[in-house]
């Protein structure tokens, strides 16, 4: 009789590395005392970068890029990252070699070889596909991409940006729109081999707003779908909420916001929160500000609302409270709220204790004046709880009038300390790290940081080195016919690690 000695814990940690999510219980259900968790890499990420603007006159760049890590984050070797078109496969996963590659094949965009060089690659917007693919080994912790298109005439001209996604189940995205003047598309994208079936439900000041057509909606395996949302609806809605939800499966989902006057920009999902929300990365020089608000459950919520400046938190004049009935949509005017300083939103209870309500929020921003004017948004975000990085800075953009990076971060209720890095360029350049004190209420914008000698695009990494939470998050900026276009993307934690139960006593079993 063969025995085959296998190890518990053994399968758990290997479960989780690639999940995310482990745990161990007792046989009455309650969780096994034991160890601290040891935090381990993730052995693969999975992105979806959605189809960009289909504009002839619209240009897309791609930067993808894995931070470096420690000891505790190399991860397993013979790793590989790429993405390829919707619709197309590649053998191994999303290795970009050519080891297992068949003939016919596409090659993946932005292969990345290593950590801490930036990929770039560029492509004619009016025909990219979506693309999906997945980040193995020493890769995946940490790996994200960039998706950069300026357009430059049109409905919808300006710097559209978004970080590819991880695909999930349930979106929400506060500050879409259904009026005459938008043209608002949600892409959903299958980065699966099974269908999934997506369900998509709109809400207005007044609650739900009927939907002829947003109910199971197929969308084929390795597939992306853009839907109109002004064709879901009879009568157009200037604040709208959308949730997303795949009943089957799973999905990337995105919108992206076309307007004929005011530019465009991707509006990501808005983080949901039960307790404070955090919207980083107002420009200081911001004309007028709309904050969207929306509490899914069934109770109403009543939050505080303060701005984060550099200097600490003070309270909007005449926005020191707002009241948001459940189910419906709320939309608050705040103008010109950051007064030529850089600033972040945040909302919590505004009762101690008040905590429990569900809310998902987001800020429609604009900048310039008149005919000149562009369009970005700022959704709720995740806090950076270890690390988290955005690619995509040009090294050849100077900060000023002209445009460039500027990092906004975020301490809403007590002091941290982070380091900041920014990495070598695509083109050449070494990496430069800063450390920074951050003050409780407050918003630091570093807008002095790039790697030196810097060629090409690079990325930004934000840690949290001690102190309490922090937010954070990227503008990219430039002017083009006097017109100050401009994207920002949010910094959520990159989940690089997970915590993994450490064995007490020895869990070894034997397998006849």
């Amino acid at each position: 009789m063969n025995r085959t000695i296998h190890s518990l814990i053994g399968v758990v940690a290997a479960l989780a590395a690639v999940t995310g999510v482990a745990s161990l219980t007792t046989p009455s259900g309650e969780p096994a005392a034991g160890p601290a968790a040891a935090r381990l890499p993730v052995e693969r990420s999975t992105l979806v970068c959605p189809q960009p603007a289909s504009s002839e006159v619209g240009e897309t760049t791609y930067t993808a890029y894995t931070p470096e890590g420690g000891a505790e984050r190399k991860g397993t070797e013979g790793s590989g990252a790429g993405l390829l078109p919707a619709g197309s496969t590649l053998e191994g996963g999303g290795r970009g070699g050519e080891d297992g590659k068949k003939a016919d094949e596409p090659d993946p965009v932005v292969p990345l070889e290593k950590p801490g060089v930036p990929v770039t690659a560029e492509a004619d917007s009016s025909g990219s596909p979506a693309l999906t693919g997945s980040a193995d080994g020493s890769l995946a912790p940490g790996w994200t991409v960039q998706q950069t298109t300026l357009v430059t005439a049109g409905t919808g001209r300006g710097l559209l940006g978004v970080s590819c996604t991880v695909p999930g189940t349930e979106f929400w995205f506060p500050g879409a729109s259904t009026a005459k003047s938008r043209h608002d598309y949600i892409h959903l994208t299958n980065p699966d081999d099974a269908p999934a079936v997506v369900d998509l439900e709109l809400y207005g000041k007044d609650g739900s707003v009927k939907t002829e057509s947003g109910e199971g909606l197929n969308v084929p395996g390795r597939s992306t779908v853009p839907v109109l949302l002004s064709t879901l609806s009879r009568e157009p809605v200037t604040n709208v909420v959308l949730h997303v939800v795949a009943r089957s499966g799973r999905i990337g989902a995105q919108v992206q916001s076309l307007d004929e006057k005011l530019g465009g920009d991707w509006l990501p999902a808005s983080a949901d929160s039960r307790g404070s929300l955090v919207l980083p990365g107002i420009p200081a020089d911001a004309t007028a500000v709309r904050l969207v608000v929306f509490a899914p459950g069934e109770k109403d919520a009543d939050l505080k609302v303060r701005l984060a400046t550099p200097t600490g938190a003070i309270t909007p004049a005449g926005q020191e409270t707002l009241h948001v009935r459940s189910g419906t949509t709320t939309a608050v005017d705040l103008g010109d709220v950051t007064r030529g300083e850089p600033g972040s939103l945040i909302l919590s209870p505004a009762e101690e204790g008040g905590g429990g309500t569900r809310v998902v929020a987001a800020l429609r921003v604009l900048r310039g004046e008149g005919a000149r004017q562009e369009t970005a948004f700022i959704p709720a975000t995740e806090p950076v709880r270890e690390r988290a990085s955005a690619a995509g800075s040009d090294a050849g953009a100077e900060n000023g009038e002209d445009g460039g990076t500027v990092l906004s971060l975020v301490a809403p209720e007590k002091a941290a300390k982070v380091r900041v890095t920014a990495s070598a360029g695509s083109g050449g350049g070494e990496p430069v790290s800063k450390t920074l004190d951050l003050k409780a209420g407050t918003t630091t914008a570093v807008d002095d940081l790039r790697p030196e000698g810097a060629k090409g695009r690079y990325a930004l990494t934000v840690e949290r080195l001690s102190g309490g939470t922090v937010y954070a998050a990227r503008t990219l900026s430039l002017v083009d016919d006097g017109i100050p276009m401009f994207t920002v993307q949010t910094l959520p934690d990159d989940r690089g690690t997970v915590a993994v139960p450490r064995a007490g006593q020895d869990l070894s079993v034997l397998v006849d």
